[in-house]
């Protein structure tokens, strides 16, 4: 059984000679902590094998009978037999770190730094029992689960690897999210930053400020492809996520180790927010009750008013959104803070009179006081105020993290300043960019960001000092969706460069030019079988099938190799 791993594991050893085979007697035993990665390997690979995988009765809190070399210290476990799934934590390892053992006469043992670790040893084992392990139903009556006897030692680079989702420009349906919450699982990703509200679109309920979805989460058309295109879809639009939505998606990424990371975009892209409660706005530079949720994508000048009203406005919200998103799971909130044009606080008169009064350095200065507010409400309560780099023009909070998505600069600026940083540099990770020159890539934005260019993204820029690249929380992908309607185009743009990013962000590379692409493109010859599984609509290596492609509908490609900045 071939083994290409992704994302590629640090040490193998011992693969070649036969191990075991789970058949219908299998069972598991689950050291505490782990029961949640039992619960998840019964139902998969149940649904897939057919395999019950039982709890091991007999479970004892004493070492086993028979320790092996590879035992995990005063870790509680059970007396050995053979044909077992054998799960345990050992403190002493790495917290997300994990040891896969298979032998054929003690079975498996996964054994996590913690139950994290645990648990992505169990997507690892997955991996090894081949593609049909991605099914829901056996696809053989007997299927050959032969694995060889072999060590996996491994553990992550980086502690956030995550993916960003824009539900605001296209609403993903609460079970679409679920699915990529799965995904995002099967390839070790640990961080989902939720993108929950723009100017097209409120998508998350609010009880005390109900107009925000029953207003704020609908548009009456939306543009059909890059904003300079004539064509419009004139179908009303919208959706958001009640209040038990977002706390099972919630409940759904913590029993798979995923951090869900809410936005709220403030004071910018809120004119879906100002079309539900128009005295958000600047009501003295024009008139906001004439404002609908927009239609259409760009920079949008209709940005939130500097008044105590929106500060207890926004309060309220975030009352909300920290009780719906526990701290447990999300230790940050992010607040957006990015494109926020000041053209409207250059001419209102209420802006300057807060500008005079706080004596703030201007516009720039006058942002740095909102998202300084609420860096401050966020950390009398716990949590960590995240947004995007434009969040340092002005100040920035020290204890405020960055997302780095122009380019690598704000996030060196930011590390050198001493916050934290995730890269998400717009040139090299922003999914939405195209995947090839060709003609046929539907509706083609930004510039040709292929498979090889993905995984060769390094997110530590060269020449950050040591103290510097200690703030590198991680790295994260985007995904923007104003041209990506549905779930299929979404899973167009995403894969397969989101596994060349998992082993970016997982796995221990060499320096960007001297990675093994070749090495890497072999192992996702199985990878896409294990894609075609789970049903994604990847872009195939040859390049879009006939129903991928947009003919006609323009994009906003751009020529050349992206700038590093």
């Amino acid at each position: 059984m071939p083994m290409d791993l992704i994302p590629a594991p640090r040490n193998t050893r011992g693969a070649g000679r036969p191990g075991f085979a789970p058949d219908r007697d299998t069972t598991i035993t689950a050291a505490p902590g782990t029961e949640n990665t039992a619960r998840w390997l019964r139902t998969t690979l149940g649904a897939a094998f057919g395999l019950p995988l039982s709890p091991r009765a007999g479970t004892t809190t004493g070492p086993r009978s028979a320790p092996g070399p590879d035992s995990a210290p005063g870790a509680e476990n059970t007396t050995r037999a053979g044909n077992t799934v054998e799960l345990l934590i050992d403190p002493d390892l790495e917290s997300e770190g994990y040891r896969l053992s298979i032998d054929p006469g003690h079975g498996i043992r996964i054994t996590g730094g913690s139950a994290a670790g645990v648990f992505w040893g169990a997507q690892t084992l997955r991996q090894l029992l081949g593609p049909e392990a991605f099914r829901r139903a056996p696809v053989t009556a007997e299927p050959d689960l032969g694995l060889p006897a072999l060590e996996i030692e491994d553990g992550p680079r980086f502690a956030w690897r995550g993916l960003m989702l824009d539900v605001s420009r296209h609403f993903m349906p609460k079970e679409d999210v679920l699915r990529y919450l799965d995904l995002l699982a099967a390839h070790k990703l640990n961080v989902f930053h939720f993108h929950l509200t723009d100017d097209q679109g409120w998508r998350v309920e609010i009880k005390r400020h109900p107009r925000l979805t029953e207003v704020g989460a609908w548009r009456s058309r939306t543009k059909y492809g890059h904003r300079a295109s004539e064509l419009w879809d004139e179908t009303p639009y919208g959706g958001y996520y009640t209040q038990d939505d977002i706390r099972e998606i919630v409940a759904y990424a913590a029993e798979r180790h995923i951090s869900v990371v809410p936005e709220i975009d403030i004071p910018g892209h809120s004119q879906a927010a100002i079309s539900a409660y128009p005295e958000l706005g600047n009501t003295d530079v024009i008139d906001t009750t004439t404002l609908s949720v927009w239609d259409t994508w760009g920079i949008n000048p209709n940005v939130l008013a500097p008044t105590d009203n929106t500060l207890r406005f926004f309060e309220g919200v975030f009352e909300e959104i920290l009780e719906l998103f526990p701290a447990t799971t999300s230790p940050f909130i992010h607040v957006g803070g990015d494109e926020c044009l000041k053209d409207q606080w250059r001419e209102s008169p209420t802006a300057q009179a807060r500008i005079a009064e706080l004596g703030l350095a201007g516009e720039d200065g006058l942002q740095a006081w909102f998202i300084g507010h609420f860096d401050t409400w966020l950390t009398e309560r716990g949590r960590r105020l995240i947004g995007w780099d434009e969040i340092l023009e002005g100040g920035l909070p020290q204890g405020a993290a960055v997302s780095s998505w122009r380019g690598y600069a704000g996030g060196v600026a930011a590390a050198e300043a001493g916050h934290d940083v995730v890269m998400c540099p717009e040139q090299q990770v922003y999914l939405d960019h195209r995947q090839h020159g060709g003609p046929d890539e539907p509706m083609p934005i930004g510039f040709i960001r292929t498979l090889e260019d993905v995984y060769r993204f390094e997110p530590v820029p060269p020449g950050l000092s040591e103290e510097a690249a200690r703030h590198i929380l991680g790295t994260q992908a985007n995904v923007w969706t104003e041209v990506m309607q549905n779930r299929a185009r979404v899973d167009y743009q995403v894969f397969p460069r989101l596994a060349a990013f998992a082993e970016v962000a997982w796995s221990a590379l060499p320096a960007s030019a001297d990675r093994d692409f070749a090495e890497f493109e072999r192992r996702m010859t199985t990878h896409y079988a294990r894609l075609d599984a789970l049903g994604v609509d990847y872009r195939p290596p040859g390049g879009p099938l006939p129903r991928q492609q947009r003919p006609g509908i323009l994009g906003r490609p751009l020529d050349g190799p992206p700038p590093n900045v």
